[in-house]
């Protein structure tokens, strides 16, 4: 029995439009690296875990380089209290003691990195996983008291806190990335370092994801979170902001917290040469996909 002729056809001459629209992205953006933090509930949930996956592997086939740099925050919650740990958090940052560091390595190397592996490529990409010891990928120090417009100055009172076995970038040996971005595999990195004494440190994912984003030179650095980018007071989305207006923000208290990490690894990135940043909602289905290839966008971007 043949088909009535013009059923679905508006419809696949709607996907087919969606397609035309993109192809000018689809165009700019080839060959081009774009690292992806990805974490959130966006991680949490198996139907989004499932858009993500399909995004990064869409990014690849059109020619893209991705890079993903995945967290693992309430996982490594949850196994630190399955060991009666209780987690202690000071300016979005979690504090590390040695045991919570075996936790974490665990958590973020040896399950949730595999499982992110394997999704993809069951999928029908290419990905291999990585931690920051991995050809030297992540040279680390322990953080150390800085100047407290910066995430990792945490102040109780006139104390610093120590925040253990936190770590901070020193540098990233692109090469392994690269070499793998050259023969067609996604790496796929666990926030992990390692310093020259062979200690091994837990660094926050956005920040590790935007010093890996300037050493790369990356077009994009895509941070997946759980809010729609950042809000002003009354809880509206900014859609654009440069650096003078993040540190405005951040003196008048709009960004703190888990957000602070977020924008200092926009920040680093653009100092390392990233053409622009991006804070989106990872909950949003497919919004990897709506940020890159579509006129309008989402969540809030921000500029040199």
């Amino acid at each position: 029995m043949s088909k009535p002729k013009g059923l679905n056809v508006q419809a696949s001459i709607d996907k087919a439009n969606v397609l035309i629209e993109a192809l000018p992205y689809i165009k700019a953006f080839a060959g081009k690296t774009v690292v992806v933090k990805y974490g959130g509930a966006a991680m949490s949930d198996e139907g989004l875990k499932r858009s993500v996956i399909l995004d990064v592997i869409l990014m690849r086939y059109v020619g893209m380089h991705p890079v993903v740099v995945h967290g693992g925050g309430p996982e490594i919650t949850r196994a630190m209290e399955l060991a009666g740990l209780k987690p202690t958090f000071v300016g979005g940052l979690r504090v590390t003691d040695q045991e919570t560091m075996r936790i974490v390595e665990m958590v973020l190397v040896g399950q949730i990195n595999q499982e992110l592996v394997g999704l993809i490529n069951q999928h029908g990409g290419l990905a291999v996983g990585l931690s920051g010891k991995d050809g030297g990928l992540i040279l680390a120090k322990k953080a150390k008291s800085v100047p407290p417009e910066k995430p990792t100055a945490i102040r109780s009172g006139n104390q610093e806190v120590d925040l253990g076995f936190v770590g901070e970038v020193v540098d990233v040996n692109e090469r392994i990335l690269r070499a793998l971005e050259r023969d067609g595999f996604t790496p796929v990195v666990a926030p992990t370092g390692v310093d020259e004494a062979g200690v091994t440190y837990n660094i926050n994912a956005d920040l590790a994801a935007g010093e890996i984003a300037g050493a790369l030179r990356a077009e994009k650095l895509v941070l997946l979170t759980d809010t729609d980018g950042i809000l002003d007071q009354n809880g509206k989305l900014l859609p654009t902001l440069n650096r003078d207006e993040i540190k405005r923000l951040i003196a008048d208290g709009v960004i703190s917290k888990g957000m602070l990490p977020k924008v200092q690894a926009c920040l680093a990135a653009l100092d390392g040469g990233v053409g622009k940043t991006h804070i989106i909602n990872g909950t949003t289905p497919h919004a990897l996909l709506l940020e890159i290839f579509t006129p309008e966008g989402v969540g809030t971007e921000i500029i040199a």
